[in-house]
């Protein structure tokens, strides 16, 4: 069975507060998506295997648009 991250499949969304301001932030999707100008457009498997976590994790960017902070959320991930 293959594993799925359920908030870049937009069956879960996470609901994260800002440690600084306490505004929600806003997910702006796999940080490996952010590598360079190409890593968006590489597959998933891939990429995985370079953004250092382990197997059953995605790991999202959230960001604050009320004060500019970011955070790098792991995300569980579900068998599909």
């Amino acid at each position: 069975m293959n594993m799925i991250c359920p908030v870049c499949n937009g069956l879960d969304k996470k609901a994260i507060k800002c440690k600084k301001c306490a505004k929600e932030m806003i997910d702006k999707g796999r940080i490996a998506e952010y590598y360079d100008n190409y890593s968006s457009y590489l597959e998933m498997s891939i990429t995985e295997k370079i953004d250092g976590a382990p197997q059953d994790k995605c790991v999202h960017l959230y960001a604050c648009t009320a004060c500019n902070t970011d955070r790098r959320i792991p995300i569980d991930k579900i068998y599909k």
